[in-house]
């Protein structure tokens, strides 16, 4: 049986997938931030990781970059809310074999964790055009140069302040202090050569981040 460990910051969702994936699947652990994953994965070495892309201490990408930079042979399902390219692009690149979307079934859900345990690469059908577009070349292109340049952290702020969160909200949302959110959106402004919050929040909604 496929053993598969389920990271995502929300405990009833994790609970959700668990029920969902009922028998046919062994859900060996959960983990809900970057620092419990990548232990876990270390520990219980599941065949198949399904990975959240926003999360507590930098997001899937960071769990792939700590964890198959050690060189671990464990297989990524990215299991996300988010349809954005460049979410999908970004934990792809990071070495994700697949991203499948939260309205997803059961079955479908426990179809694409056997098949990403087998080596296959599974997407979500509408996904799956904007995937082949991007690594069409041997080099896949950047997404968006202005996008690349922030940080993965800089990118979870930019998102929730697109949504409108005011910035405690923005500090509880991710563990960090208001000066913390304060100093992330000064960067996010300079890098940007933006003025303002609502000139970030008309930046991010023209690129579908929010």
């Amino acid at each position: 049986m496929t053993r598969v460990l389920i990271v995502d910051d929300h405990r009833l969702f994790r609970s959700g997938v668990r029920a969902e994936l009922g028998d046919s699947i062994e859900v060996v652990g959960e983990a809900e931030d970057v620092e419990s994953a990548v232990k876990a994965i270390s520990e219980l070495q599941p065949d198949v990781v399904l990975l959240d892309v926003h999360m507590p201490g930098g997001g899937g990408q960071e769990v792939l970059r700590r964890v198959l930079g050690a060189g671990s042979q464990v297989r990524f399902l990215a299991l996300s809310v988010s349809d954005a390219a460049e979410d999908v692009i970004g934990v792809i690149r990071g070495g994700a074999r697949g991203y499948v979307t939260k309205n997803i079934s059961g079955k479908e859900l426990t179809d694409a964790i056997r098949r990403v345990a087998d080596g296959d690469a599974v997407f979500s059908p509408r996904l799956a055009g904007f995937v082949l577009d991007a690594f069409a070349s041997s080099e896949a292109p950047s997404i968006d140069p202005e996008l690349d340049s922030l940080t993965q952290r800089e990118r979870e702020v930019l998102r929730l302040i697109a949504r409108g969160y005011a910035y405690k909200e923005i500090a509880k949302e991710l563990f960090i202090s208001v000066k913390t959110v304060e100093t992330h959106v000064s960067s996010v402004l300079r890098k940007l050569q933006l003025s303002n919050r609502h000139e970030l929040s008309r930046w991010a909604t023209a690129r579908r981040l929010v």
